[in-house]
Order: structure tokens, then sequence, then C-alpha cells
């Protein structure tokens, strides 16, 4: 099950896990779309992998499987796009 993490780790920007703005890794790094598009070309810096969309919850099934609430932050992991 995904974890829906709460934030980008690029910019620590929230990320509640109904953001239609979250983008994500298959190893679930997390991402805001802005992040994802202007400094990440769409690439995940911590594997390589194609950011994309995260699924959504519905509001009623995160009562039993609620979002992460640890938060990953990793500035200097987040080079400017070239």
């Amino acid at each position: 099950m995904l974890q829906l993490r709460p934030n980008c780790e690029c910019c620590n920007r929230d990320l509640p896990a109904a953001s239609p703005d979250a983008r994500i890794c298959s190893f679930e790094c997390t991402f805001c779309s802005d992040c994802a598009s202007t400094r990440l070309a769409s690439l995940c810096p911590n594997c390589g992998g194609e950011l994309v969309a995260r699924t959504r919850r519905p509001a009623n099934k995160l009562v039993k499987h609620p979002a992460t609430t640890e938060r990953v932050f990793k500035p200097a992991g987040c080079p400017p796009a070239p």
C-alpha cells in the first residue's frame, strides 16, 4: 500500500493525501508537480525512475489506512534542471 508521504522532498511543500499535485516514482519518493517538472525533468533524483501522478486514496479509506506523517526533505538531492 502506498505511504502517501505528506511533502515534497525538494521544497518541503505540503502534499495532503488528496493532492492532485503529488508526483511519485516506483519507490514512492514524493515530489510536487512544480519541482518534478521544473527542477527534475520528471525523473526521480534518488533512483532515476519516472515521476508520475500519485493516485489518491478515497477519503473513507483514509480512515482505516491513513497517509504517513513522516516527512522526507532532501533539498541537496534536488538539483536544478539543466
